[in-house]
């Protein structure tokens, strides 16, 4: 059993990756996946309906699973249509998280209300709009790391709320009935309106209800065009710009020059009216002449929408934190029972685990068209992936599961914080024009991140030094010796990568804002990095420090890189600013301090801990 318990355990686990990889079935006859497919324009990037969708849930409710008030469970996609098509409906869905109690009070809300006492529908918020807007326009005017736990709730409720009128305005008026009967009988009254206006324009008599019926038409269609999030209406044959795609108001305004109205724009009220009828046939003949209509004159677009859609659908990264906690339990089991077995399982399930970030990261790499790490969230996904690389290394030497152990730490933090960092919106951003260099982004970029993979990664195996010593008898001096030669052996790394990093920094930067050095947080934080490592090597070197006090520098160098790699971000200076960001600040704070406790802890002599235990025993 114990010889062939790993093997058997990867092919579970393998089964389980393959069955995220499956596309997901519709739930009715609708074809939902081929319209969560169609691709859209948002932000300068062309995403599918897929990733619209799901960006706007995580960012106003903080998940991606929509519960409805009878209680079923719809996908993202499902939502996104109720919210464009059939708004009413959508109206009542519970997706806005609120969890301060001031500004439930100013929205005349009560916890009991909402769904999980926290998360509550448009309709709910409706009437505590008008001073939502009044709460948000002052809290504006107070710098974002300045501003009250109240202050921030609201203007996260406000954006938030003011996101989903712009959704529900991008296909139709959320406020048309039936905006496919509305565009027919504008059609009809086009040609008699837009001669009337002609008329009113030279002077002549004029039918003055035909004239106010299209300044009406265009005042919506105006709204419509202003406020409208997304731009679905594909350019046109003769326009040499691809990326020239049009909201429906704006096409829908054209129609006053050209005197008929857009296709596109009746194509999406057609689909909506089909949505809210619940027609199947309709629906996905219509899904299917867009889809066909733009893949052949789109073709890599379409492509790409497509692998993006089941990129999204398989969630390789939640499949990677499944199969890294599943690793650092067996590796933990190892140290305490069947070590060759549970060893071999965990190393196993580290390496399954770390497949599958990589090709999630390949994925995005081909999706974005750049290199690895293009944002802070991409940074989370490259830092935790060399990490993992390196314990997988460092496993296949000393074969003791502490590589496994510690790569499933850092395997399973630094997906946790990358899911934490998608909730700001879309991960595939576009990128800044001062960072648009595939070159720098290649290698700056790429070899300080994994300089940070080293660092952080010499941290956590001295924290498990530790913790092995204080909490257990299974540091005998075997293991205490193989710890310190990994760690002494990462170190090492980590100033070579931070060091050639920073240097490769400086060019680009020369390049880039005309200096090599300007003293920018950002930069400091890598030369920090840099000496730090330093200090650790000489202090090793010298003499000055033993296997316990090398293990607490290395520790002290998870604070140093994790200033770094967010703290200097939030300081609200400097080139390399990306804002404030009240949730990461304090779970910056909390990461800190659990750092010193650990140095604490390993300050005192492992004699003392040994006798506290046996006295406890």
């Amino acid at each position: 059993m114990k010889k062939y318990f790993p093997l058997a355990l990867l092919a579970v686990f393998a089964a389980y990756v393959a069955s995220t990889l499956w596309p997901l079935k519709n739930p009715t006859a609708l074809d939902l996946r081929g319209f969560s497919r169609l691709p859209v324009l948002i932000n300068g990037r062309i995403k599918p309906l897929d990733t619209v969708a799901r960006t706007s849930l995580l960012m106003m409710q903080g998940r991606q699973r929509v519960v409805t008030p009878s209680g079923a469970t719809i996908l993202p996609a499902q939502w996104l249509a109720d919210v464009l098509f059939d708004p009413k409906k959508a109206d009542t869905y519970q997706i806005f998280l609120i969890e301060n109690q001031e500004v439930l009070d100013l929205l005349n809300l009560k916890l009991e209300d909402g769904a999980g006492k926290k998360r509550f529908s448009y309709d709910q918020l409706r009437k505590g709009m008008p001073e939502l807007d009044h709460q948000a326009r002052l809290a504006d005017q107070t710098e974002q790391p300045l501003r009250t736990p109240f202050q921030r709730q609201v203007m996260h409720v406000y954006d938030r709320a003011l996101q989903y009128i712009r959704l529900k305005n991008s296909a139709q008026l959320a406020d048309a009935p039936d905006f496919l009967a509305e565009l027919v009988t504008f059609q009809k009254a086009l040609p008699v309106g837009l001669a009337a206006i002609m008329a009113r324009q030279q002077g002549k008599p004029a039918s003055d209800d035909a004239v106010k019926v299209m300044n009406e038409m265009r005042d919506r269609f105006t709204y419509m065009d202003e406020v409208g999030y997304l731009h679905v209406v594909p350019p046109a044959k003769a326009d040499p710009d691809p990326t020239h795609w049009r909201t429906v108001g704006s096409v829908l305004l054209d129609s006053f020059g050209t005197g008929t109205v857009d296709a596109d724009a009746v194509g999406y009220a057609a689909l909506g009216y089909a949505w809210r009828k619940q027609d199947a046939k309709q629906f996905n003949e219509l899904v299917k002449l867009f889809s066909d209509r733009i893949g052949t004159r789109f073709v890599p677009q379409m492509e790409k929408s497509n692998v993006e859609s089941r990129f999204n659908s398989a969630q390789p990264f939640y499949t990677g934190i499944v199969l890294y906690v599943a690793a650092l339990l067996l590796g933990l089991f190892s140290w305490l029972m069947w070590p060759e077995a549970f060893g071999k399982a965990a190393f196993y399930l580290l390496g399954l685990g770390w497949l599958v970030a990589t090709a999630g990261i390949f994925t995005r790499m081909w999706l974005e068209g750049r290199p690895p790490v293009t944002n802070l969230y991409s940074s989370a996904l490259f830092v935790g992936w060399g990490a993992v690389l390196f314990c997988l290394i460092l496993e296949k030497f000393y074969r003791n599961a502490i590589g496994t152990v510690a790569g499933a730490m850092l395997g399973f933090a630094t997906l946790l914080i990358a899911h934490s960092l998608s909730m700001g919106g879309d991960t595939l951003e576009m990128m800044r024009a001062v960072l648009d260099s595939n070159f720098w982004l290649a290698t700056h970029v790429v070899v300080i991140s994994i300089g940070y993979s080293a660092t952080f990664l010499s941290g956590f195996l001295a924290i498990i030094y530790i913790f092995r010593g204080v909490f257990s008898t299974s540091l005998d001096k075997a293991t205490a010796d193989a710890l310190a030669r990994m760690v002494y052996g990462i170190v090492c790394l980590a100033t070579l990568f931070s060091l050639v990093g920073t240097v490769l920094g400086g060019i680009w930067a020369d390049q880039s804002w005309g200096r090599f050095w300007g003293w920018d947080p950002k930069e400091n934080g890598a030369l920090i990095i840099v000496l730090w490592n330093a200090v650790i090597l000489h202090a090793r070197w010298g003499g000055l420090v033993k296997q316990r006090g090398l293990m607490s520098l290395a520790v002290f160098g998870n604070i140093v890189t994790a200033w770094s790699w967010f703290g200097v971000n939030m300081l609200g200076i400097g080139l390399h600013s990306y804002g404030f960001m009240d949730s990461a600040f304090y779970w910056l704070i909390a990461f800190v301090a659990s750092q010193l406790l650990v140095i604490i802890v390993a300050s005192f002599p492992l004699e003392k801990w040994r006798s506290f235990r046996n006295q406890s025993a």
